[in-house]
């Protein structure tokens, strides 16, 4: 598990690639240049760490895109010590560039396999998530809610209801919507009041679908 000043040159030229696609969100761009993105994948495609692509982990997933990551990750404006939930752990590249902002970061896996090794990987890195679950994303985690952010890494065919209902008044859901075969459109919906949110699109990107109770 070497991590060496080639790789963070690389990572300096990802970051950069990432800000000329249009984030500005400075943290964003460091955990960009933190996270050592080669570690999170297979060493026989190191070469392909810092391309801004998505890339096959296994389990019928894949590591997303930087850029996918980075422009989720500044649509919900975390801010340190904010509760986020996240919707699909896989890689855990998302998780540790949430916890790089200093969120407090509850995320649920549902593919067994993916699970128990991103359980174990990501403390060897540092990266100490509040809690990592094995289970079912639609359903939200009722029990640690509310939650001032949730992000969803799975292209979702509809909003799950529990998702919503699990935000703070304020609280932001960034989730790709659409169906399976086709790509899905980033949407952000913000919790206005008990009953009422906002929601704004963002055009589209291409996820792998989020399944239910399919463990």
């Amino acid at each position: 598990m070497k991590d060496t000043f080639k790789h963070k040159g690389m990572r300096n030229q990802l970051a950069q690639v990432v800000a000329n696609k249009g984030i500005i969100d400075e943290k964003v761009l460091d955990g960009i240049r933190a996270i050592p993105r080669h570690l999170f994948m297979d060493s026989s495609f190191e070469a392909h760490a810092y391309q801004d692509k998505a890339f096959p982990i296994g389990a019928d997933q894949t590591i997303s895109q930087p850029y996918t990551v980075a422009f989720q990750t500044q649509l919900l404006e975390i801010k340190k010590g904010a509760k986020i939930l996240e919707i699909g752990t896989g890689s855990g590249y998302q998780t540790a560039m949430l916890l790089e902002l200093g969120a407090k970061v509850y995320s649920i896996e549902r593919q067994k396999e993916l699970f128990k090794r991103t359980s174990l990987f990501l403390p060897k890195l540092g990266y100490r998530p509040k809690r990592l679950i094995f289970g079912d994303g639609y359903k939200g985690l009722e029990e640690e809610a509310p939650f001032d952010g949730i992000v969803v890494t799975a292209g979702a065919p509809f909003v799950p209801k529990p998702l919503l209902a699990q935000l703070k008044i304020g609280g932001k859901l960034v989730i790709p919507v659409g169906e399976n075969n086709k790509a899905q459109i980033m949407t952000l919906f913000v919790r206005t009041s008990e009953k009422e949110f906002t929601k704004k699109e963002f055009g589209e990107f291409r996820f792998v679908p989020m399944l239910e109770n399919k463990n």
